[in-house]
């Protein structure tokens, strides 16, 4: 498979990475030498230096032979331009591209359907304020994501040092608990993602991910401590776009929400624009203000400026001054890592929820979903089983599965099955496997047509 990335930042330099580990061709393109330099240096991929959008420089990096091109520059034009001139010179490739202006919002089935045939649109922004939503409806936790169409519920929460859950087999949690114990399907320990066994301890300071029926959520929850407390006021510090969108979504749900902003014209344009939010000037950091506007009775803050230093320095002291919950935007995956070390759980991304985004639609096979986990330590993908896969038609028990994946749930129909090995997963059905990064290639492979099928 062969994948043209325009754009060398973050979002690109990640997914390039990736691609490259599970030996993909990968061609990248910037303009700036100095970034592909970086890149030559780090991971083996091929480089281009000029404009993503020139049919020169898209002809040099084999887009005839290309499956993808991702155009993920930070400029909504050049991307437009890079996905129309792509589809001119190669209208079978599929195109991708991140566009983060409203004003596209209400686009996105018409540039599939005309020029430049964008198959996908990824917009970051729109995928966070879904993020956040989800932390907002699922309490304690600290990372939640959804699959068959929000039916089911990906859920990572911290395991806490008085848990009676801590130094627990896990062969032994049904003893333990009355109720039908959660499904297990990884643990992050250290930034190492496992795939547990029976046989696995749970240790205190775990990020213990579970999958769970939508309407079993909340019993399921209390077994780690975690209880449900709904969220009916919100501070907002940060008034850009990612924090007008949100303003927007809660005002839509009756919320009570208020925003600090810095910029007075900033301030100007959220007040012509909200109906319902209270909109300060202000320093999301000035602890004056923040007693001023009572920030004890705060269900939640989202820290949402475009300085991450900002947003994490505001998540601390709010907590500390009394609000009840937390959310950090962050943008540098080298600060992923730390949240946690220095007392922030819940974290969002948009450059992690737009790289969700993309690896959807670049695995192979029928995949519905694909979720990052701890950044980049796994996976857990949502996908078809086509009738001609390695996965069809035979016991789990006899599958080659890869080490360090496990088929965590199958859909059928209306029915959602916790499966043994004795399951067969029949065609057409949904299947949910959670995989560490070494494990995605098998994983692809043993979910795309074989062979002899093509």
């Amino acid at each position: 498979m062969r994948i043209i990335i325009v754009g060398a930042g973050e979002v690109g330099f990640h997914i390039a990475r990736r691609m490259a580990m599970e030996n993909k061709d990968v061609v990248v393109i910037d303009h700036d030498a100095e970034t592909l330099a970086r890149i030559s240096e780090q991971i083996d991929v091929q480089t281009i230096q000029g404009s993503g959008s020139s049919p020169a420089i898209l002809k040099e990096a084999g887009l005839n032979e290309a499956e993808i091109v991702l155009a993920v520059t930070d400029s909504d034009e050049v991307n437009l331009v890079a996905c129309l001139v792509a589809d001119i010179l190669s209208p079978g490739t599929k195109k991708l591209a991140r566009l983060r202006a409203a004003d596209f919002d209400g686009y996105n089935n018409a540039f599939k359907e005309n020029p430049p045939h964008i198959d996908t649109v990824i917009n970051p922004d729109v995928e966070v304020v879904r993020t956040i939503e989800r932390l907002m409806n699922v309490p304690g936790a600290a990372d939640v994501g959804e699959l068959a169409n929000g039916r089911i519920k990906f859920v990572g929460v911290y395991l806490d040092q008085g848990s009676p859950l801590v130094d627990v087999q896990l062969v032994d949690l049904p003893q333990l608990l009355e109720n039908t114990p959660p499904l297990i399907v990884a643990v992050v320990r250290e930034d190492r993602l496992i795939i547990p066994r029976g046989n696995n301890h749970l240790r205190s300071g775990d990020l213990v991910y579970f999958i769970s029926e939508a309407g079993s959520l909340s019993t399921q929850l209390t077994v780690f401590g975690k209880h449900a407390t709904p969220v009916k006021r919100v501070l907002i510090v940060g008034g850009g776009r990612i924090g007008f969108r949100l303003a927007k979504r809660l005002e839509d749900q009756s919320i009570s929400c208020k925003i600090i902003e810095k910029r007075s014209s900033q301030c100007d344009f959220l007040a012509d624009r909200l109906d319902q939010t209270i909109v300060l000037h202000g320093d999301g950091s000035d602890q004056r203000l923040l007693v001023e506007e009572n920030i004890r009775d705060v269900d939640l803050v989202v820290a949402l400026t475009g300085d991450e230093e900002t947003n994490i320095l505001v998540s601390l002291l709010t907590k500390r001054m009394g609000a009840k919950k937390a959310v950090t935007l962050i943008n540098k995956f080298s600060y992923l890592s730390l949240m946690t070390t220095i007392g922030i759980e819940q974290v969002v991304s948009p450059r992690l929820s737009a790289i969700n985004t993309i690896l959807q639609h670049i695995r192979r096979g029928k995949m519905l979903s694909a979720i990052s986990i701890k950044g980049e330590a796994g996976e857990v993908m949502e996908a078809l089983a086509l009738p001609a896969s390695e996965i069809v038609s035979k016991p789990l028990k006899k599958i080659s599965l890869p080490k360090g994946s496990i088929v965590a749930g199958i859909i059928r129909d209306e029915t959602i099955i916790i499966p043994t090995g004795a399951s067969i997963i029949q065609p057409d059905d949904r299947v949910i496997i959670f995989a560490t990064q070494d494990a995605i290639p098998g994983v692809e492979k043993i979910l795309a047509v074989k062979q002899e099928y093509i």
